[in-house]
């Protein structure tokens, strides 16, 4: 919480603020301070040195008449005033002539004394007259002293006068040596310091707090909406708006974030209006997609039964010379009349009604397969329809010269398909197998049927060139096709991936190589062991 306050940019605003006042002030009140001792100081010393000038003037008529007891009454009377501790004249051997404090009167002073230093170069050299800074302070009883030293030169008057023996060549005659106390003046330096630091202070908390208010109103309260709206808007509510009047840049800012808020609005009701319409439009999609597909696989069958023409043609051809041939035999035999060419004849007619049937069988396995295939799936033998689809396309391996083993691992397995489907499956996958050994003078295709954890598998191996590393994962999708152009359509192994997907099963390349490929398809059992095939037998 405390981290979340100082993170907020009223509150650094205010302390950035308030640390700048507080240099600023820091800086203008010492300088202030410094100011006024210096002044207070000055004021002191043009004191102090007003009264040293007064003290002087009023002792030199006596000096001049050489009044000893006038000048010892003067200065005992003068420093008994308030502010002034202590007056001293010295002669010029340095010895205190006159005292307010008699106990002191016949006093050398040591030359390097603060008083005779201010004077004195060093304690040996010859005084100066002209005194750049002739004050001093020092202590006295618990308080600060001035000290002023104030040359008493031989003028005119001193040395022409009858009582003194001073010569025109000496510069001074003495000093006068005057202590003011500073006591009202420091006390009047700590009360105006104390005044100016608490002033200072005082200014500092005031413009800090409106500083800090002006910052709350102006900053925070405005940040404050915005935060507000921004949670807002990250909830979904895009019909908020902020309301700020002010035309400075958060106002700018709020008008930029309505218009977001709005233009968010209508594309996020743009794709809600398009997404309710979405599972509409992909169920027609879908069912359009369907439409085509069951085409493909409509004219797919199509094309495969224009494969099976010549093979149709030669199943045909055979039981067609057979009829024809018992037939012109009947007819040769009811020339003559005998019982043995009755018994023959019978015979030759139950020749001809068995290549009949065979012919119709044939006409009848060919409509079924180019019949519309309906979606209901039923129990059906898969060892049926695997016999009976390679039937369909006997005629192909012989003109091939392609041979055909057929290994069945297990005796029955039943499926529920739609059979004329898995027909077609496997008619298109043997096709294609054929079709990969063209132009070879003998080829074979292993057919191996099993059962693997309730999914029939069934494994068809050819002897031809096998797939390519670039062509394999492009195999079962549609119009691709390895074949040269007008040769094929590229939709056999889509389809028969189609076919095996709607049925819940999986086809996939087991293992390819120049010396063939072999493929794997693999479909669920049904659980029932009746299948209709059986059923209708």
């Amino acid at each position: 919480m405390n981290l979340r306050i100082y993170n907020k940019l009223s509150i650094k605003l205010v302390l950035i603020t308030s640390l700048v006042l507080i240099v600023a002030l820091s800086l203008h009140t010492y300088q202030t301070i410094t100011f006024f001792k210096s002044n207070l100081l000055n004021i002191s010393k043009e004191g102090a040195n007003a009264t040293s000038d007064i003290i002087k003037r009023s002792t030199r008529y006596s000096m001049l008449l050489n009044r000893q007891e006038d000048l010892t009454q003067t200065t005992r009377t003068l420093g008994n005033e308030p502010d002034i501790k202590r007056i001293r004249i010295y002669n010029k051997m340095g010895v205190i002539a006159y005292s307010s404090d008699s106990s002191e009167i016949g006093k050398k002073i040591d030359k390097s004394s603060d008083a005779c230093i201010v004077c004195h170069n060093t304690p040996d050299a010859k005084p100066r007259t002209t005194l750049s800074d002739n004050t001093r302070t020092f202590m006295m009883d618990n308080e600060r002293v001035l000290g002023l030293i104030n040359p008493i030169k031989n003028e005119t008057d001193c040395y022409t006068s009858s009582c003194h023996a001073h010569t025109s060549s000496e510069e001074l005659v003495g000093v006068l040596d005057v202590w003011v106390s500073m006591k009202s003046a420091d006390e009047t330096i700590s009360v105006g310091t104390r005044n100016i630091i608490f002033n200072s202070i005082i200014i500092t908390i005031l413009i800090s707090a409106l500083s800090g208010l002006f910052i709350f109103i102006l900053v925070n309260k405005p940040l404050k909406k915005f935060e507000n709206a921004i949670a807002e808007l990250g909830k979904g509510n895009l019909k908020y708006r902020v309301h700020v009047k002010n035309r400075n840049e958060f106002g700018i800012i709020a008008y930029q974030f309505n218009d977001m808020s709005a233009k968010l609005a209508g594309a996020y009701k743009e794709i809600k209006d398009w997404s309710d319409t979405l599972n509409e439009k992909v169920e027609q999609k879908t069912r359009e997609l369907k439409n085509i597909y069951d085409m493909i696989v409509q004219n797919e069958k199509l094309a495969s039964l224009g494969k099976l023409s010549a093979s149709v043609a030669h199943e045909l051809n055979n039981p067609l010379e057979g009829i024809l041939t018992f037939s012109k035999l009947i007819t040769k035999k009811l020339t003559g009349d005998n019982e043995e060419g009755y018994a023959r004849l019978i015979h030759y007619s139950q020749m001809i009604s068995d290549e009949a049937s065979r012919c119709g069988k044939i006409v009848k396995d060919l409509l079924l397969f180019s019949h519309s295939d309906n979606e209901e799936l039923i129990v059906w033998n898969l060892n049926s329809l695997i016999n009976k689809s390679i039937s369909l396309i006997n005629h192909h391996f012989e003109i091939n010269n392609i041979k055909l083993e057929m290994i069945y691992d297990t005796d029955e397995i039943n499926l529920r398909c739609n059979p004329q489907k898995i027909e077609q499956m496997l008619i298109a996958i043997l096709i294609n197998a054929i079709e990969s050994m063209a132009g070879r003078a003998d080829g074979k295709i292993t057919m191996r049927l099993s059962k693997e954890n309730n999914y029939a598998v069934l494994r068809i191996s050819d002897c031809g060139n096998g797939i390519s590393e670039k062509d394999l994962p492009h195999i079962f999708e549609p119009f691709y096709t390895t074949k040269e152009m007008y040769s094929g359509t590229g939709l056999g192994l889509s389809i028969v991936y189609g076919i095996v997907d709607q049925h819940k099963g999986k086809i996939e390349v087991e293992e390819t190589s120049i010396k063939g490929t072999t493929f794997k398809i693999s479909l669920p059992i049904s659980l029932n062991n009746k299948s209709e095939n059986e059923t209708s037998k």
